[in-house]
């Protein structure tokens, strides 16, 4: 019997690595949970990492929000240095009826204004953080990314055909309808979310020039998806977050191409 280890043929090796078999010297020898296993066993592991209830990994840095921010803050200043981007990039139903529906993306990117930076931005500092951790950076960048599409889908569907949207209002709302659903599953109190949404609902309707429809958009789309995240195990709830989220895009989308039709028919395209 070849009593030699398989890494130093030099050496004498009477044990065995637990994984592949293979003789071992003493110089090779790492503990295991049972026995022994070789250096390149060891470093071919893969260390099964730890979930969150719904499914994410845990993390302690909310690098999605953090890029949403950067991103968000970057085209504001660009846009005082250079002039607005709103028309270029704003979400206008005619420029989207003749293809161009990156608008319905581009334009959760752009800001009025000061101040309705400030409170977009305040938002998503406020709840980003939170959520992510909880979600895990996938699920919390598909939770925004739909709530955005959203509330542009409802509004392209229902504003006035001469509007020109812009605000990350829609996502924004999707985080804290997202924020009330997981909060009501792990049964901690959200009574000031349920309040902070109800007043915001009725500023909507109150304050001219908000667009209330891609605020409702981003709400439902946002609710929808963290009931999503809500259902399934350990063993089938990847599979099931898969099909929810894609069947919200697909929604979406056809949703899109509906509003396309009519857009195009209304305006002679």
């Amino acid at each position: 019997m070849d009593n030699t280890c398989f890494r130093h043929t030099d050496s004498e090796a009477y044990v065995s690595c637990g994984r592949c078999d293979r003789k071992i010297c003493p110089d090779c020898m790492i503990n295991a949970p049972v026995g022994f296993q070789c250096p390149e066993c060891v470093a071919n592991t893969q260390v099964a990492l730890p979930k969150t209830r719904f499914g994410g990994s845990f993390n302690t840095v909310p690098k999605v929000t953090r890029a949403i921010l950067i991103t968000c803050i970057s085209i504001f200043v660009l846009s005082l240095l250079l002039g607005s981007f709103a028309l270029a990039f704003g979400m206008i139903p005619a420029a989207i009826a003749q293809g161009e529906w990156w608008r319905l993306l581009t334009s959760t990117l752009l800001h009025g204004s000061i101040l309705h930076l400030l409170f977009n931005m305040y938002a998503l500092y406020w709840l980003g953080p939170q959520l992510e951790r909880s979600l895990g950076h996938v699920r919390f960048a598909a939770l925004y990314i739909l709530s955005a599409l959203g509330g542009s889908v409802a509004s392209y569907w229902f504003s006035d055909l001469r509007t020109v949207s812009v605000g990350a209002s829609g996502a924004i709302f999707g985080l804290i309808t997202a924020t009330i659903v997981i909060g009501r599953e792990m049964r901690t109190d959200v009574s000031q979310l349920v309040v902070l949404l109800g007043l915001n609902v009725v500023i909507g309707f109150l304050q001219p020039g908000i667009d209330w429809r891609a605020h409702f958009g981003g709400a439902v789309t946002g609710a929808a998806i963290a009931f999503i995240y809500t259902k399934g195990n350990r063993l089938n709830r990847d599979r099931i977050h898969r099909a929810g989220l894609a069947g919200i895009f697909v929604f979406l989308v056809l949703a899109t191409l509906a509003r396309n039709a009519q857009v195009s028919a209304l305006i002679g395209l």
